[in-house]
């Protein structure tokens, strides 16, 4: 729960303008990234061709969709760094703290890279024009979606949100339950 100070802060922070056009634009770049995977199927077919195994056949395409992310959020670090002239804090930070944050940083990276091997990997078992292959991004973003909630159910993350918005959550992780299971359906 929230002191009356935190909340009225939180409060005074929301703009939900803001907040749709960041949703909005999430939406659009996650969709950019799966049209780069796709637009990388003749790197996938070149692996293939020199030897690669189909199930590991994506990796090289999902290594080069992500490294125009790395290198746009590198450049974007580096600028707000010295923008606010706080790039010098990394040498105040104690040596283990830093290690630690680094650790941490280099297991969400790995954990968040590995989805998309697990996707590149699911999809060498379908046939290219089958209904799973088109819903497979699809599929991967509910499951995101569904299994970032549960961690956050499970974190007590919700805990001190109100009935309606823990409804809606339940309703909205139940239809993206259900829309996973629809395209099994034909």
């Amino acid at each position: 729960n929230m002191s009356e100070e935190e909340r009225k802060k939180a409060i005074k922070d929301f703009a939900l303008k803001k907040g749709l056009l960041i949703a909005l634009l999430s939406g659009v770049m996650s969709a950019c990234f799966s049209l780069g995977l796709n637009a990388g199927i003749p790197v996938k077919e070149a692996a293939i061709a020199l030897g690669a195994k189909e199930l590991f056949a994506q990796n090289p395409v999902t290594l080069l969709v992500t490294i125009g992310g790395f290198i746009t959020n590198l450049v974007y670090c580096v600028y707000m760094n010295r923008k606010n002239k706080t790039s010098g804090e990394i040498s105040k930070t104690p040596k283990k703290t830093f290690v630690n944050n680094l650790l941490f940083c280099a297991l969400a990276g790995l954990l968040w890279y590995s989805q998309f091997f697990g996707l590149g990997m699911g999809q060498s078992f379908f046939e290219p024009e089958s209904v799973m292959m088109a819903f497979s991004w699809s599929i991967l973003m509910s499951l995101n979606v569904v299994f970032s909630n549960v961690w956050g159910i499970l974190l007590k993350e919700w805990n001190g949100a109100g009935k309606k918005a823990v409804a809606y959550l339940t309703v909205g992780m139940a239809v993206l339950i259900f829309s996973l299971i629809i395209p099994n359906l034909f």
